[in-house]
């Protein structure tokens, strides 16, 4: 039975990907897999070997950027006793033990150009010669690499073989990084939690929907390897107890304190801004930001906000909340005889926008700039649970 279940994910992205790899599984071609670092990379590699008809053969795993390059050569295409110093015996190199198996080259970009001249050997004839011998040794072995660099980039530089390059990307396979894979996230989650609830003899109360909600909009630099750890921290830290948004974002925040932001071109500017604001999110100012606001409510004498458009109360968690706009036309205005004080402009401000969001107090604390934390702490010291009932409760 094919094993395609190793790849998880339902995503229209996964989706296609699973088709894609199926087709060239069953063929001998070489493939190319492009990713960014900690996307899946070795996974997709396995899937196709476990879905080839090389299946029952050795899979042999090779991080070409691990490797010196002073061994490289030695450790891809073997040696004779003598070879060099410390070859006190001759010994094989991967592509001999991947003889009718497959051979996975990581990091395909971190190869030196002298070993790219006999590696282009191996892709076109299967023959290779090993360090310190004259004999020709053939291997049967179906190739795979991956990378995370431009490759474009690297042959425009010299730094990697144009007619190597274009060799190895007979089919090309692009796997998406995680944030764009949406609810596949809280797949891959459920996964991990059951494979630590085993290995750490922990059993996870949960995620609340909103903690859920905040990993599938967290921008995820570090990918599935990112993930895969703060399930695991998340699991022994707090012993497997119910994880809430509070918690969830203390461990981002503790994760992500001592992280250096180095560009990406491939990250567009509001991922950017996501990994920046969940570095610093613990900063967060929430008692001046509606203070703010008040005192623009005095300023204008207005009292009632405007909704904003549905699009602005998804905002994700690691972007700036959105504030409401106050208008200056006849339903937005409404003149006061007596200047209000702060705690009461402040009272009204929240009960109206309750009301106007239907009681739903993830829309309120997102509408008013503030966080759900620091809303239901207003709630309750203004008494405004005593609304009418025809406020609905959160859906």
């Amino acid at each position: 039975m094919k094993r395609e279940s190793t790849i998880v994910g339902q995503s229209a992205l996964i989706s296609q990907l699973k088709q894609l790899a199926l087709q060239v599984a069953g063929t001998d071609i070489t493939v190319l897999i492009i990713g960014e670092t900690g996307s899946g990379k070795d996974v997709l590699a396995r899937f196709i070997h476990a879905n080839s008809l090389r299946a029952e053969r050795s899979f042999i795993p090779v991080n070409c950027g691990a490797i010196p390059s002073g061994i490289l050569e030695s450790e891809l295409f073997g040696h004779e006793k003598g070879a060099f110093t410390g070859a006190v015996q001759s010994r094989k190199g991967y592509f001999e033990s991947a003889d009718r198996g497959t051979i996975f080259l990581d990091e395909i970009g971190e190869m030196p150009l002298e070993t790219q001249v006999k590696f282009l050997r191996v892709i076109e004839t299967g023959e290779f010669q090993r360090v310190g011998s004259s004999e020709t040794i053939y291997s049967d072995a179906r190739i795979i690499a991956a990378t995370n660099k431009n490759m474009y980039q690297a042959v425009a530089e010299k730094k990697f073989r144009e007619d190597l390059f274009y060799r190895l990307r007979s089919v090309e396979i692009q796997i998406p990084p995680l944030r764009e894979r949406g609810k596949d996230i809280l797949l891959l989650a459920e996964t991990f939690v059951h494979e630590f609830e085993q290995k750490h003899k922990i059993l996870f109360e949960g995620f609340s929907p909103d903690a859920a909600e905040m990993l599938i909009r967290y921008p995820w630099p570090g990918n599935v390897r990112e993930l895969r750890n703060l399930i695991e921290s998340l699991l022994v830290l707090e012993k497997g107890e119910y994880i809430t948004p509070e918690i969830l974002e203390r461990h981002l925040v503790q994760r992500n304190r001592y992280k250096s932001l180095v560009h990406d071109p491939v990250r567009s500017e509001k991922n950017e801004l996501q990994i920046i604001y969940s570095s610093i999110i613990q900063l967060r100012q929430e008692v001046s930001e509606i203070r703010q606001l008040l005192q623009l409510l005095v300023q204008t004498r207005a009292v009632t906000p405007l909704l904003l458009p549905d699009t602005s109360l998804t905002a994700p968690p690691f972007t700036t909340a959105s504030k409401p706009s106050f208008g200056k036309n006849e339903d937005s205005i409404r003149p006061t005889e007596t200047l209000l004080s702060l705690d009461d402009i402040e009272r009204k401000t929240i009960a109206d926008t309750l009301d106007a969001c239907h009681g739903n107090k993830r829309k309120t604390a997102l509408a008013l700039g503030i966080t759900e934390r620091t809303l239901y702490r207003k709630i309750k010291a203004y008494g405004l649970h005593e609304l009418p009932d025809s406020i609905e409760r959160d859906s």
